[in-house]
């Protein structure tokens, strides 16, 4: 029997792409490019700086220039973390009846602590998660294992009693492997390029109500 519930946040709990856009669109803007388009950064917003990066300046990390872009977009996205981000529609009311359920709930995400943290304190969840894991808790993100052991760990839970819901294929895989019931959130960050359908996910949701429905009442 599922007696917890852990999310990723970018994409999953939280629309963060629209401040992740704005840091991008900043960083083109003192380096004389042009904007990019939100159709074109949303898709890639769970893929966070790298994938921004990449996007807006054809830069991947094997590349010199990576590492200044890299520490000048996360600096600018750290000075307006929360400005537009919001709780998709619907999560605030999922956490409330996943706790009225008598079921614990927490969060797992590769987003480095130094924003995980000021990020859940700004938004409104009707109740705080029993764990966060972020990018660097245990030293490893997803999809390796590590992180889903630990959120389980702390919570005394047993990680098959557990499902994991995500809008990236590491989601998937990394619940999987810790044999986590799989729930992919197809209201997230999926791009055109992406296979979902080849990730392996146990159950999949069009809103986060849907996932009611794969829980014990």
């Amino acid at each position: 029997m599922i007696t917890a519930v852990l999310f990723d946040l970018d994409g999953t709990l939280a629309d963060t792409a629209p401040d992740l856009g704005a840091a991008l669109n900043r960083l083109l803007a003192e380096e004389g490019r042009k904007p990019q388009p939100y159709s074109a950064i949303r898709p890639l917003a769970s893929h966070g700086a790298r994938g921004l990066i990449e996007l807006g300046f054809g830069v991947i990390p094997q590349d010199q220039q990576f590492a200044a872009l890299r520490e000048r977009f996360l600096a600018l996205y750290e000075a307006g973390l929360c400005e537009e981000t919001a709780l998709f529609e619907g999560i605030h009311a999922l956490i409330e009846k996943i706790t009225a359920r008598g079921m614990q709930w927490g969060i797992v995400t590769n987003k480095p602590a130094r924003y995980t943290d000021p990020l859940i304190a700004q938004l409104p969840f009707p109740n705080r998660p029993g764990v966060v894991v972020s990018g660097d808790t245990v030293g490893v993100a997803k999809p390796d294992a590590k992180p889903m052991y630990f959120a389980a760990a702390q919570l005394s839970v047993d990680p098959a009693r557990c499902i994991y819901v995500g809008d990236a294929e590491r989601d998937i895989e990394a619940g999987r492997k810790v044999g986590m019931r799989t729930v992919l959130a197809d209201y997230g960050y999926i791009s055109g390029q992406d296979k979902p359908h080849e990730w392996g996910a146990d159950h999949r949701i069009a809103h986060p109500l849907d996932l009611l429905q794969h829980l014990p009442s």
